[in-house]
């Protein structure tokens, strides 16, 4: 062990990650600065330990110097997916560690590790067995009640399960600690050609899948075989994960059925798969609210999924999903996956299933039933790998605190803590701020993005520019969206509708002005909003401005913990320099 290592391990599975080390003077004592403080810089092997965590535990805390990562078994069967090796994940810890690394933490890791693969499901004929080729294994998990009703015992102790179970069982295991490797296979769905265009239709430019959009294609079809056909492409918000969905679409060559987050996400995979495949408007169908089409490609929402009458009622549209022979099913932000739809989702293990997404982490603590449903990560990219490659613009990203306002302050310090956070979540001395940021930017074309509709709505009353929510109608908010894009309107003022599928390759500039609580998906979505490379190969700014020592400034320290994940940092500045940096015309 070298006591210069950046990471300890504990024994309850957390990883303490130093990001600072002390400067040294000459003669090798602690540096200090003017007034008497320690001298700290970014320790050498913070970056190396980062991206190399990154890939088998989870970032949970990162204040300014010291980060908190865990180990899970979720993480641990990811990372298994992506083959890495139990004799792999401890070199790695061996080589980071600055203290012995505790023994049970190891073997947890290979225990997990173990059992992915332990179980699997295979064709036997027309029926699916459970089987495992460890000794012992099956009888252990068949000793569960919730296992053992889903299957069927021959009097060789063989365990067979119906088409429909697979999914139910694959739950049932994974609540227990055993995640299957499901080989039962796929049908193969309707056949459906799905060329790939040369030029693009809109523009005619050249067109080819980048080489990491290939990749990923290519390794989620695994040549159509039952290795592949199920999991999860993880990359940013402007890498290009349309792109990835459409290619696989032409490997698999069946109907598609498409779930995105909203009905411009519909529109825009419509118009993404007409630009770039050889396929023609009538091949290409939206079920959505407006229009009700079925087509051999057919692009719906999960809200129009999950609606119903009443609230005990029916889900009426959950039929879409057995009404075609479909060979492929796209979960777009799959990390938004509702609930219910994981019910039928369990039924429709014999499709190929893609899960697309910029990251996996889920508020409600469902990872696991999105690996086991889904299928496991397949393929990943750091963000910060597609931005060294151009593939994505360079980010930079400032914390701006802004005092509570005078007048609200006895109503803070006597409010519940969830009252707490919207009084400073809605803070009006953000106003200012973001009059001083659009200032500061003003040649760039910037987006305000809010959680609270009333605090957005005298935001936009005040700057005299246009908002759009949720109860902005569809043709409004594509009329606003293009003049955007052609610099008609500079400035535009978004809600939670705003966290997705917005193409605006120009958006150079975002400040958040309240968010989810300590939603991560959401920091993330929001920075992914400006990260389209630019034409002009400028970078992008992205801004959070937060209520000074207040639960808005708390959630926000939780927002950012992706994005630290992935290597961005937040530059952290108050207020008054702000505008102190704005009224003299210099960088803040």
């Amino acid at each position: 062990m070298n006591p210069d290592n950046p990471l300890i391990v504990q024994s309850d599975r957390t990883l303490m990650l130093h990001t600072v080390c002390s400067v040294l003077d000459a003669k090798g004592r602690p540096a200090k600065d003017a007034d008497g403080n320690p001298m700290t810089e970014e320790h050498p092997r913070y970056a190396e330990a980062r991206d190399c965590l990154s890939g088998f535990a989870e970032l949970e805390k990162s204040p300014d110097y010291l980060h908190t990562y865990r180990v899970t078994p979720v993480s641990i069967w990811n990372a298994a997916a992506l083959g890495m090796t139990a004799d792999e994940i401890e070199a790695s810890l061996q080589s980071l560690a600055c203290v012995p690394i505790p023994k049970n933490v190891l073997v947890e890791i290979r225990t997990w590790l173990d059992r992915y693969g332990l179980l699997k499901i295979e064709r036997n004929e027309s029926k699916f067995e459970l089987c495992s080729s460890e000794e012992g294994a099956l009888e252990e998990v068949l000793g569960h009640k919730h296992v053992r009703e889903l299957v069927e015992v021959d009097e060789d102790g063989r365990a067979w399960l119906g088409e429909l179970a697979r999914g139910p069982i694959k739950q049932a295991l994974i609540r227990i600690g055993y995640p299957v490797d499901d080989r039962g296979g796929y049908v193969s769905g309707d056949p459906l050609e799905i060329p790939l265009r040369t030029h693009l239709l809109r523009s005619g430019d050249a067109f080819q899948l980048r080489p990491y959009q290939r990749s990923a294609a290519e390794i989620f079809h695994r040549g159509g075989s039952e290795l592949g056909g199920n999991g999860i492409v993880a990359l940013p918000c402007g890498a290009g994960k349309t792109v990835v969905g459409i290619g696989v679409m032409n490997l698999v060559g069946a109907k598609t059925l498409i779930l995105t987050a909203n009905t411009v996400a519909v529109k825009q995979w419509r118009d993404e798969i007409l630009d770039k495949t050889t396929l023609g408007p009538d091949d290409v169908g939206e079920y959505t609210g407006d229009e009700k089409r079925v087509c051999p490609v057919t692009i719906t929402t999960y809200q129009m999924l999950t609606w119903r009458r009443e609230r005990t009622g029916n889900f009426e549209h959950f039929d879409l999903f057995s009404s075609e022979n479909w060979g492929l099913v796209i979960y777009d932000e799959v990390h938004l996956l509702p609930a219910p739809v994981f019910r039928v989702t369990a039924d429709l293990q014999a499709r190929r299933r893609l899960g697309l997404t910029a990251t996996l982490v889920r508020e409600d603590g469902k990872e696991d039933e999105v690996f086991c449903l889904i299928g496991p990560k397949r393929f990943d990219l750091p963000w910060k790998v597609l931005e060294g490659q151009g593939f994505i613009a360079s980010a930079t990203c400032t914390e701006v605190r802004v005092p509570l306002a005078q007048s609200l302050m006895p109503a803070y310090a006597s409010a519940t803590a969830r009252r707490k956070f919207r009084i400073s979540s809605e803070n009006p001395e953000k106003t200012r701020v973001v009059q001083a940021l659009i200032q500061k930017h003003k040649s760039d074309r910037i987006l305000i993005i809010g959680q609270y509709i009333d605090q957005l709505n005298a935001l936009a009353h005040e700057l005299k520019v246009p908002l759009i929510t949720g109860k902005t109608p569809n043709a409004e908010r594509q009329s606003l969206y293009q003049a955007f894009r052609d610099g008609d309107v500079r400035v535009l003022i978004v809600s939670k509708v705003g966290n997705f599928a917005i193409d605006l390759p120009d958006a150079n500039v975002a400040i958040q002005i309240s968010g989810t609580f300590g939603s991560r998906q959401e920091e993330a979505q929001r920075l992914g909003r400006i990260l389209r490379p630019k034409s002009d190969g400028t970078g992008a700014s992205f801004y959070a401005v937060v209520t000074l020592g207040s639960r808005d400034q708390e959630f926000s320290q939780k927002r950012q913990l992706f994005l630290t994940e992935q290597g961005y940092s937040y530059e952290i500045i108050e207020a008054g320099r702000l505008f102190e940096a704005v009224d003299s015309g210099v960088s803040a």
